[in-house]
């Protein structure tokens, strides 16, 4: 009987628990740094009254043989003991309230004589006197122990764009408690609103884990993924650990004034981590110039050059304000185009990779060069000159700030070019002239082999070939057989080279072309036939030799007027349509009388049968 009323008293005891007053504060004991804030929070639940409940603190200090401190009160400003009132009063101590009934104990400066259990009192306002009305917690106070320095400094100097940056920090802890330190690198950008704070950005950070999270705002994490920006972690002198921040490449928006935080993290009995102590370093102000303030690219010699056919031409592109030519790669390119404009054709150029090639004269790469004479320093030389090459000429540079090895796709920091170069040939003189004739014009007929003439006449200085190339415009009934114009010439049928290669460029009948003499070159069609009628012309291009008995084209051209090819029918075509004709006839004649004979016989024969019959 006894046992089962006391089964019955503690079944009505947690009855009664179940719906009484119950205040909490953390699990400890806590381990805290002097010097730094402590944050205790008290939670009150299962009571009854108003929903803004007080909270009243007080310390039982170690040295104190478990007297009672009063710390600070949310009800009673007289509440506090003496060693607690200036701090009191000054805001050091103080209660903030999450909530009604969620209120923290704040001790913003700990002293090592604050070390002790720490009481969460809440005044009752419940009807009845049940539950838990108080709860404590141990706070242990360590000594600060946090270290932070550095081993460079920034100088204040400005650094170009692309430029490598490091900054080493040492943080270190010598505690008998288990924490760790996490260490992060920030920088005050000189942009953005200071009083909003949006100009604080964390760059990269080892957290307390020792994971390396780059920062969020920016473009922090995009360069970290790159492996633009890293920070690692090694043993310093004395065992010390050392942390440096790399940045491969500086960009205009690093500018800023850079820190190095350390903070010293404990994990508390519940598991939750707690900053207990903090350090930040100010490690001093960066200035990165953009690449378009400091990047300049000129050619030499610079203004007009004159040169003679055959010369040597030797330009020389110099580029400066790079930074360390060891940090960023370059593509440089020489480009031409006319003297009185047109489009911009690439001559020649040197990859990031070193590799030249040739753009728009392939065959120039065995008549020229295009080298890197020294850092900043790259020159064309064409070997010998010709009137080809003549027109305005300048050099084109793209950086790829901090990066040896960019990708294809790779956009360049920057692309500068120079001025424009004028290169003038100082040629001799040719007078070209030609004139076409078509032989047996009268006689020619279909199936006929046709003969064009192509009389050149050249007046020049030194050894010359001619190129020659013959066009025809077919007739248009529709326009009454309209004749070539400048800008229409027709297609090309056929080209005897300066070297005497012959090159037919027309399928449809068979042609030759050859040189007949000095000044006379010839094309023949043979079995002409309809498509073969039009207007032909012949043209001719001048070609010399320089020095060094290489061929160049002098630009000197002429063309013919143009010459009317007609076909005329052959006699036995002419016989052929009379024969056509008349067989024709008579064909048509015969059906014509067999049909009504045929008719004629089969009426008659209906007749005579209808007649047997009846």
């Amino acid at each position: 009987m006894a046992s089962w009323r006391v089964a019955f008293i503690v079944l009505l005891w947690e009855f009664h628990c179940s719906v009484c007053r119950d205040v909490s504060v953390p699990a400890g004991p806590l381990y805290r740094v002097a010097g730094f804030p402590l944050s205790l929070p008290c939670t009150v639940s299962a009571y009854e009254g108003s929903r803004t409940q007080d909270f009243e603190w007080s310390l039982y200090r170690e040295d104190a043989k478990g007297q009672q401190m009063h710390v600070v009160s949310t009800r009673d400003t007289e509440f506090p003991y003496a060693p607690f009132q200036p701090r009191v009063r000054s805001g050091e101590v103080r209660v903030e309230r999450d909530s009604g009934d969620k209120a923290r104990l704040i001790i913003q400066r700990l002293r090592p004589e604050d070390q002790g259990r720490y009481e969460c009192y809440t005044p009752s306002t419940d009807t009845r006197y049940l539950g838990n009305y108080s709860s404590s917690v141990v706070v242990k106070v360590i000594p600060d122990t946090l270290l932070i320095t550095h081993s460079r400094i920034l100088s204040g100097q400005p650094m170009i764009e692309g430029a490598e940056l490091q900054l080493t920090c040492m943080a270190s802890v010598q505690s008998e408690q288990h924490t760790h330190v996490a260490v992060t690198f920030g920088m005050r950008s000189s942009k953005g609103t200071e009083s909003a704070g949006h100009n604080l950005r964390e760059i990269i950070a080892l957290d307390r884990e020792l994971l390396v999270t780059p920062g969020h705002g920016g473009s922090y994490e995009r360069r970290y993924k790159e492996g633009e920006i890293a920070l690692e972690k090694i043993k310093g002198d004395g065992g010390r650990d050392l942390y440096v921040l790399k940045i491969s490449a500086l960009t205009p928006d690093d500018s800023g004034a850079y820190f190095c935080e350390a903070v010293q993290w404990v994990r508390d009995p519940q598991g939750t981590w707690e900053r207990i102590a903090q350090r930040t370093m100010e490690m001093g102000n960066l200035t990165v110039q953009p690449l378009a303030d400091t990047l300049t690219v000129r050619s030499t010699p610079e203004g007009a050059v004159s040169l003679q056919t055959g010369a040597p031409l030797t330009l020389t592109c110099k580029v400066s304000g790079v930074g360390l030519w060891n940090r960023s790669a370059l593509l440089v390119q020489w480009m031409r185009r006319g003297r009185t404009g047109g489009t911009e054709v690439e001559v020649a150029r040197m990859g990031t990779d070193g590799v030249v090639s040739w753009g728009d004269d392939v065959s120039r790469a065995g008549g020229g060069s295009m080298e890197k004479e020294a850092d900043g320093s790259f020159s064309l030389r064409l070997f010998s000159v010709h009137p080809v090459d003549s027109g305005l000429y300048r050099c084109a540079v793209s950086v790829y700030a901090g990066r040896l090895t960019p990708g294809p796709s790779s956009p360049a920091t920057i692309t500068q070019r120079s001025d424009w170069v004028t290169v003038n040939l100082k040629t001799e003189d040719v007078r070209v002239s030609a004139t076409i004739d078509l032989l047996q014009r009268s006689l020619l007929k279909r199936g006929s082999t046709v003969i064009l003439i192509c009389n050149v006449s050249v007046l020049t200085t030194g050894p010359f070939q001619v190129e020659v190339k013959w066009f025809q415009k077919r007739e248009d009934p529709e326009r009454n057989n309209i004749p070539l114009s400048e800008d229409s010439r027709g297609r090309a049928l056929a080209t005897l080279t300066y070297a005497g290669l012959a090159q037919i460029h027309s399928n449809s009948s068979e042609l030759s072309v050859d040189r007949v003499s000095v000044s006379s070159y010839r094309l023949r069609i043979f079995s002409a036939h309809d498509e073969d009628q039009g207007h032909y012309r012949c043209q001719v291009e001048v070609w010399s030799q320089d020095p060094h008995g290489v061929w160049y084209n002098t630009g000197g051209r002429a063309e013919s007027e143009t010459v009317h090819l007609y076909l005329y029918a052959r006699v036995a075509d002419l016989l052929l349509i009379p024969l056509v004709i008349g067989a024709s006839s008579a064909l048509f004649i015969g059906v014509l009388i067999i049909s009504a004979v045929t008719c004629c016989f089969m009426r008659r024969l209906a007749k005579q049968r209808s007649q047997t019959r009846k």
